[in-house]
């Protein structure tokens, strides 16, 4: 199965919560989330009314995850197997951290892209450099130290200008540089610095059966 390609205001919506899949709009506060609240797409975006399962309950932790940072189930299942090896945070934490280092959540989470997925475009399309070399791997994780950065007369530098003067506050483990569209990796995050809105152990739960 191919990557989602619909409008993706449809996922928040159904999931209830921000994922941060709209740029101006989120900032601004017009997106369906805002206007309708958490109502699922569909008429009259009913419910069931049935009780809802841990193992659904679950699945839809792990949905959000999925649907915020772009990944798909085989290499999701890769970094909770990655995740699950560590013994020096909980696998819940280690999980959301290997996520925030991908490249493309980095350079979204810098402010250089409103969203991951032009964040992962601009990645892809080889605008991006990490440590003065082309980069072009998404997925790639970055580590402390290294620099990220917009290359040098990148017809996408307009883009990330206007990104970076729209972004809110940067993640403390992150040392932005908007004048020179570039940034730094201070640290591995920790759980309070990862503004995403899931409980990662449920995830962690629905893959540990």
């Amino acid at each position: 199965m191919g990557r989602y390609t619909g409008p993706v205001e449809k996922l928040e919506r159904r999931e209830g919560v921000d994922l941060g899949l709209k740029g101006a709009r989120r900032l601004a506060r017009k997106t369906a989330l805002e206007r309708r609240g958490a109502v699922p797409p569909g008429q009259h975006g009913m419910r069931r009314r049935t009780k809802t399962s841990v193992y659904a309950v679950q699945l839809r932790e792990a949905q959000k995850l999925k649907i915020a940072y772009g990944v798909r189930e085989k290499q999701f299942r890769r970094y909770i197997a990655a995740a699950m090896g560590r013994r020096d945070v909980t696998a819940g934490e280690a999980l959301l951290q290997m996520l925030e280092l991908r490249l493309d959540n980095v350079v979204f989470r810098l402010g250089l892209a409103s969203t991951r997925a032009q964040a992962r475009q601009l990645v892809g399309h080889g605008h991006v450099q990490l440590d003065g070399k082309r980069a072009t791997i998404a997925s790639m994780r970055v580590k402390s130290g290294q620099v990220i950065a917009i290359r040098p007369g990148a017809p996408v530098e307009d883009i990330s200008r206007q990104a970076a003067a729209e972004v809110g506050r940067v993640p403390a483990w992150l040392l932005a540089d908007h004048d020179g569209l570039s940034g730094t990796v201070l640290r591995v995050p920790v759980r309070s610095e990862i503004a995403i809105p899931v409980t990662e152990q449920l995830v962690i739960e629905k893959y540990s059966r």
